[in-house]
């Protein structure tokens, strides 16, 4: 009998640390956001959310982290990817779960194993805590 070789995966300390450490950037500078780290398959490993960020960013971080982990690139770079193809713009844009825009990053570089998403604070500043909690695990 054969066995499959394990996929490779985001322990729940390296999530709960990269959470952690997005909060604390965004408390330095004033942000309030929304912070979400998934395994490889989608699935929540952590999750933070700061007094007074939007509720509504809740569902956009962990969005961001799911779109990160199944395609293994930023969430910003999905305009790019698309180019000027209106067709796959609206189809993409409409699928359930799938961001495209800045805040969510693949965690690990080749093979990835997972995703980190940030919301509540402008695109680019969701993307610098993104950075900051993947720089806080070794993973920058």
């Amino acid at each position: 009998m054969q066995v499959a070789a394990a996929i490779p995966g985001i322990t729940a300390e390296a999530a709960s640390a990269a959470c952690s450490a997005a909060v604390a950037y965004a408390a330095e500078r004033g942000w309030k956001i929304n912070v979400a780290v998934v395994d490889r398959g989608g699935n929540l490993m952590a999750f933070l959310r700061m007094p007074g960020a939007f509720i509504h960013s809740i569902d956009i971080a962990i969005d961001k982290a799911y779109t990160s982990a199944s395609f293994g690139f930023p969430t910003k770079a999905w305009m790019g990817a698309i180019g000027h193809d209106d067709g796959m713009k609206f189809g993409f844009s409409n699928q359930p779960r799938l961001i495209v825009f800045g805040g969510g990053l693949p965690i690990g570089e080749g093979e990835w194993i997972g995703g980190i998403g940030v919301s509540g604070a402008s695109e680019s500043e969701d993307e610098e805590c993104a950075r900051a909690g993947l720089a806080a695990i070794g993973l920058a």
